[in-house]
Order: C-alpha cells, then structure tokens, then sequence
C-alpha cells in the first residue's frame, strides 16, 4: 500500500508538469527558443542514461536474454506506431502555423504517451525503488520541454489560453492512470517486461525525436552548448546510478 501511494503522489506530480507550458503565453519567442534546445538537449541524456543505467539493468535482471530483449524493442516499436500511425510527432518548439487537426492529433498521442510513461516509471519503482525514481527525473526532463512546445502549438492553432491548460492538463493524469495499472498489473505477474517496455520508450524518443532537433543546429557555440547539456543528462543519470549502488 505504501508503494501504491509514492505511485500516485508521484504521477500527479508528473502530470502537474503539464502547466508549465502555460509559461509560453508570456515569454518571448526568441526567449522560448532559446530554452527549449538546451532543455531537449537536457532530456536526451537523461531519457537515455535512466534507459541504459536505470531500467535496463534492473528489468533484465528477473528474464531470459531474447525475452528481456523482446520487450525493449516492442517500446521501442510501440513509439514508432505511435508516430506513424497517429501521425503525431513531439512538437518542442511552438509553430505558428499549427492547425486545430493538429493539435487534435497531438493530445491523443500525448495521452498515450503519458499513459505508457506511467506504466514504465512506476513497473521501475516496484522492481527497484531507486532506478523508479531515476526514470521519474528521466521522464520529468522530458516532459518539462515537451509540455512547453505541446502548449505552445495549442495556444497557435487557436485554442484560448484557459481552455489549452485545462485539455494539457487532462491529457497528463493519463501518466498516474498508467502507474496505477501497473502497481494492480504487478499483483498478478512480473512487471520486469514492462519496466524493458519503457525503456524501448525512452531510447525511440531521445534517439529518434529529441537528437535529431539537436543535431540540426549549424552553429558551433550552439552545437556545444546543446552537446554539453546532452552530457549532464548522462552524467546525472549515471551518478544517480552509482549513488544508489554504492
């Protein structure tokens, strides 16, 4: 019981994130840009480090090799479905050009997003409390620069303000419904498939979403400013990793 009440303190916390996209409305656009990349390039590390230091270790450590491996590339796959079949990609930075479709389309995935993020995050927290709460920094980076762009697009394809924040914020309780299903889910069978589950979700988006916005900066200051943040995400990862074994 008490597991299943850090779960949900901890889901709700994430899904409070979500109203942190309410900062775009204020800032300049010049300002914005010049937060999110670095704040991408913060969550690629540690969406990568909590995966490879983190959730791998401790979900592979209950299965057989082929049948851990299976599991991560299923999250894996499942995210590429996502964007392929949903036609929904992470928006990072606000488009002006945003369509109501698209913003449609956009919270649909995010719900489904948070919904796996949640069932990845707490099946960690069950197995290992520490890498739970390694993947809860991981996902939390994430979402910070996420939520900032997803915001921004809604607020530029026409919806008010008050309304954007609200639907924004509907679409992260999905994060705690998903880690209460897997606190339920791991009464009746071993959650280490779902925790290699969500790391597969956790590498698709650092390598096939979030590095691709890093790597398209041509200046070179930005280049190693962008590269350096990317680094502290892997070192705060792999420092928490070794905090916790020690």
């Amino acid at each position: 019981m008490v597991s299943l009440v850090w779960i949900v303190v901890g889901g709700l916390l994430m899904s409070a994130i979500a109203m942190v996209g309410s900062v775009t409305v204020i800032l300049q656009p010049t300002t914005l840009k010049r937060m999110l990349l670095p704040l991408v390039s913060l969550a690629a590390g540690t969406l990568l480090g909590g995966a490879f230091f983190h959730m791998i270790p401790e979900g592979m450590g209950s299965l057989p090799t082929l049948s851990a491996a299976s599991w991560l590339v299923c999250g894996f796959t499942v995210f590429f479905a996502l964007e392929q079949f949903l036609l929904w990609h992470h928006s990072h930075r606000a488009s002006a050009d945003a369509r109501k479709p698209v913003t449609y389309l956009i919270l649909i995935g995010d719900t489904v997003h948070n919904f796996l993020g949640g069932l990845g995050v707490a099946s960690t927290f069950l197995i290992s409390p520490s890498a739970g709460i390694a993947a809860w920094v991981a996902a939390a980076a994430h979402e910070v620069p996420q939520e900032l762009g997803d915001f921004g697009v809604l607020a530029y394809g026409g919806w008010s303000r008050r309304r954007a924040l609200l639907w924004n914020a509907l679409s992260g309780l999905a994060f705690p419904v998903g880690a209460v299903f897997a606190y339920f889910a791991s009464l009746h069978f071993d959650v280490a498939g779902l925790v290699l589950f969500g790391a597969g979700n956790f590498i698709y988006i650092a390598a096939s979403d979030l590095i691709p916005e890093i790597k398209s900066q041509v200046s070179l200051p930005a280049a190693a400013l962008h590269f350096s943040f990317f680094v502290l995400g892997l070192v705060l990862m792999f420092a928490l990793a070794y905090w916790f074994l020690r």
